[in-house]
């Protein structure tokens, strides 16, 4: 029963890494900055999660990484950090694939509730089973 709860944990905690990632790309989808690597005007770079399985059997791993490049190239000459083409830098975020991303997560998020709940029942019968026994 353990290893269903830290199994479902970990789930979860990968769950709120998704989420973090898409609510950051959604909330950044309209933020700029400069093309130039070393201007302390950088734009928002979109991030996505990479989740792997724990090597033994005890759940998943979930960590946030940039996009590579992370941003695209927009023509906008008026901003103040446009370069001599007259282009800045957006973030490279696609709507969908967070919106997407974010159901995702809700549906594995309750998933992951619903373990913890069955493991909290069963447990509970265990312990009324011995209470009788006792």
């Amino acid at each position: 029963m353990i290893g269903a709860i830290s199994t479902a944990i970990s789930g979860l905690l990968a769950s709120g890494k998704r989420v973090e990632a898409s609510a950051n790309n959604i909330a950044n989808a309209q933020s700029a900055g400069s093309l130039d690597p070393n201007s302390p005007d950088q734009p928002y770079r979109a991030q996505t999660t990479v989740q792997t399985a724990n090597g033994d059997g005890g759940g998943v791993s979930a960590y946030n990484i940039s996009k590579t490049p992370g941003i695209v190239n927009a023509y906008a000459p008026d901003f103040p950090f446009a370069n001599a083409k007259g282009e800045i830098g957006v973030p490279d975020v696609d709507l969908g694939s967070d919106i997407v991303n974010l159901k995702i997560a809700e549906i594995t998020y309750k998933a992951n509730i619903s373990v913890l709940k069955t493991a909290s029942e069963m447990s509970d019968s265990l312990n009324k089973l011995f209470d009788k026994k006792v």
